[in-house]
């Protein structure tokens, strides 16, 4: 069994396609013959099951499933359409699961398009978490330069400050920080940023980006003001979130960040 195990994972690297940017798919053509399969009719009511199923996930099945169909010529002047399909690694995936499992071969690619399919899916959450990180220490960067920037401009007190910032929270989320909190289950002493998304961290970015900017270039004094410029900020950033269907308030929270950054640093130990 480890022999065939061995046999049939070899195959499916080996007829694996990569491009310049090293994504990786594999051909419909080569995979149904790898897998034994005679007929081509037989092997695309199998993709047709495997396209329903990515869509019913709410995934876009034309990102996994690419029409691959060429002309070939048959001689005498005639040429005839082969239906092909490349396929990413999810899809294989989602091909396996509606195989006949009681073929040995197709029940030992279930597991191996299983097993790799999850190796990728940690490795992308490995890369969504650094780019998180790198966010997170781009956003602190900004905050400290507006915070600066406002402490010069009639703000003192760091409590001011404090509500400078929930005043635009509100104006982001459509919440207050209390109540964000609340939902998005994140414990009261934590700061929002920690448990933010990708998207969220950058659009926080952006809105302190803008409106030192602004405070800057339009000298912008007094408490009311530049609360006011960061408010008009929020929400113009809010309204462009929600234009592209992004509801902020109700992004889930990610895994914290504090977290995270422990585990790295001490895997750098080890």
């Amino acid at each position: 069994m480890q022999d065939i195990t061995k046999i049939v994972q070899k195959t499916f690297e080996e007829i694996k396609i990569e491009d310049e940017t090293w994504f990786e798919f594999w051909s419909a053509r080569e995979l149904m013959n790898s897998l034994g399969y005679k007929k081509w009719q037989t092997f695309e009511l199998v993709i047709k099951k495997a396209i329903v199923a990515c869509e019913n996930s709410w995934t876009e099945s034309k990102n996994h499933f690419t029409d691959a169909s060429k002309m070939v010529n048959l001689g005498s002047w005639s040429k005839r359409n082969i239906k092909d399909y490349l396929l990413t690694r999810y899809a294989c995936y989602l091909i396996a699961q509606n195989w006949d499992s009681r073929k040995v071969e197709i029940s030992l690619a279930q597991t191996y398009f299983a097993s790799q399919t999850r190796k990728q899916e940690l490795a992308e959450a490995e890369i969504e978490n650094l780019k998180r990180l790198e966010a997170r220490k781009k956003l602190a960067k900004s905050e400290r330069e507006i915070e600066d920037t406002i402490y010069r401009r009639w703000i003192k007190l760091p409590v001011e400050f404090a509500t400078f910032k929930n005043k635009w929270i509100q104006a982001l989320y459509g919440l207050s920080v209390k109540a964000l909190k609340s939902r998005k289950n994140i414990p009261e002493k934590r700061a929002l940023a920690d448990f933010d998304t990708e998207v969220e961290l950058k659009a926080k970015d952006f809105i302190y980006a803008m409106t030192d900017h602004n405070i800057k270039d339009k000298n912008i004094i007094w408490k009311n003001n530049l609360e006011n410029e960061l408010i008009e900020s929020s929400e113009i950033t809010r309204e462009a979130l929600v234009k592209k269907w992004i509801q902020p308030e109700w992004l889930e929270a990610q895994e914290d960040l504090k977290k995270i950054e422990r585990k790295n640093i001490k895997r750098i130990k080890n």
